[in-house]
């Protein structure tokens, strides 16, 4: 009920707030800018029909510039989402439940130019501060926490609460981010957490009954909890060249801890778990630029992650306790390379090799991802097909065992103007070694309809 009442509160003060950018554009020309879309994305399992995502989104947006030293900008989410949450009949009163829905704010901030030099812009509030040129997947990009709810929506992250100065030297811009509160990836809904959670296994002759976790957050304060980052920008014989350096806590929860307890049932056993977030420091570069008619793109990140052993409880099963190493300290690097073209004809492609994805950590276990994409415009622009889709490959050595195939092919139709229909198929198949492999039972037909405005 709590939790209604503030989702209800939210709305009247997004309603409110854009009655007065309304009524201030009609008093003034101060560059007001307003729009957004809505969008439904309905998804359906091939291999039984069951739906598996239903959602209906509305984007708004606000773009206001009251002087030329000053700029304001917002985006929200209002989301309803097609699935019931029922569990027993006293959830029937609540809507929250029957009818599940939600306001997201994703980004709110201002901008201040020529905040105290004429050289020195200043942006404060809730913003996506995106780093590096890879199509999506950005080793580099690692300020924002993933919001991995949708595991399709590659490159999507939250925003977060911070503050990113940016200050301009001839050729060279030099930014420095400041973000005081750490807030983890979103995980997968449904099936799909299971691409980025792979099986646990066990001492022979055991059996797991029930698994429960107890995620600890970094301590609330500056030194534990904070993330910060410096980056310097050039453009040099007409290539974008950037350095980067971050250091903060990983988005993912790692185990620390994990105990074995039996049960009544002789050979069974629960587990409990206990995750943290390790720090890390990262230094980052990329580049893009064109090569002829040839859009190219690269970029690296190094890894200098913080060492966690791992114990392994089995004192209540009278085998001990163990120690191992969940994450060595020892440098890592992830690396994405690209290029794109459109040709003559108007087809255009697209392709990319990923080494190391946003989950995966730690030298030896970086798997390798190609990924591409061909689409073309058809009958005055009215229609699109495309097909796009990727290889996992965990070992080059045992190929067979160790790989993960996606083919996505779509049409899109655009009926009228700032209107689109996709109508597409997802297809998974791989091994339960890879990621993608691990839900190749989930592939899908999906139609999405979206509006902007």
């Amino acid at each position: 009920m709590k939790r209604r009442k503030i989702i209800l509160a939210s709305v009247c003060i997004l309603l409110f707030y854009f009655s007065c950018i309304l009524q201030a554009q009609e008093k003034t020309d101060s560059g007001v800018k307003w729009g957004g879309y809505l969008q439904t994305d309905n998804r359906l399992r091939l291999k039984d029909s069951d739906f598996s995502w239903q959602e209906y989104r509305l984007d708004l947006k606000a773009d206001v510039s009251p002087s030329e030293k000053a700029h304001f900008y917002s985006e929200f989410w209002i989301r309803s989402w097609g699935f019931s949450e029922l569990q027993n009949s006293s959830d029937l009163i609540n809507k929250d439940k029957v009818a599940p829905w939600n306001l997201d704010l994703r980004e709110a901030y201002v901008d201040l130019y020529g905040f105290l030099f004429d050289n020195l812009d200043v942006r404060v509030g809730r913003q996506r501060i995106a780093w590096g040129t890879g199509d999506k997947l950005n080793p580099t990009d690692n300020l924002n926490p993933y919001d991995l709810e949708d595991i399709w929506d590659f490159g999507r992250h939250l925003g977060s609460n911070g503050l990113k100065m940016s200050y301009y030297l001839g050729d060279y811009t030099f930014e420095a981010v400041f973000i005081p509160a750490f807030t983890p990836a979103v995980l997968p809904r449904g099936d799909w957490a299971s691409a980025l959670s792979p099986s646990m296994e066990l001492p022979p002759g055991l059996t797991l009954r029930n698994l429960t976790d107890t995620i600890t957050i970094p301590e609330n304060n500056i030194k534990e909890n904070s993330t910060v980052g410096v980056r310097v920008l050039k453009n040099f014989l007409d290539y974008d060249f950037s350095l980067s350096y971050v250091h903060g806590n990983d988005f993912f929860p790692l185990a620390e801890k994990i105990i074995f307890t039996p049960t009544d049932m002789p050979g069974d056993v629960d587990i409990a778990s206990e995750l943290i977030y390790p720090k890390r420091h990262v230094v980052g570069g990329d580049m893009a630029g064109t090569i002829y008619d040839v859009g190219i793109w690269a970029e690296a990140a190094l890894f200098f992650p913080e060492k966690i052993m791992m114990t392994t409880d089995f004192s209540a099963l009278r085998m001990g306790v163990h120690e191992s190493t969940a994450l060595d300290n020892e440098p890592y690097v992830k690396y994405v390379v690209g290029a794109d073209y459109t040709f003559r004809n108007g087809i255009y492609i697209n392709g990319q090799y990923l080494h190391g994805f946003i989950h995966e950590r730690g030298k030896d276990n970086l798997e390798d991802y190609f990924m591409f994409g061909i689409e073309k415009k058809l009958f005055d622009n009215k229609l699109k097909p495309t097909i796009s889709g990727g290889l996992e490959v965990k070992d080059f050595k045992d190929f067979k065992n160790n790989y993960a195939l996606i083919l996505s092919p779509e049409i899109a139709y655009y009926p009228l103007d700032n209107a689109e229909v996709i109508l597409g198929v997802r297809w998974i198949e791989g091994k339960v070694t890879t990621a993608f492999g691990r839900v190749k039972d989930n592939d899908e037909f999906y139609i999405r309809v979206k509006y902007s405005f």
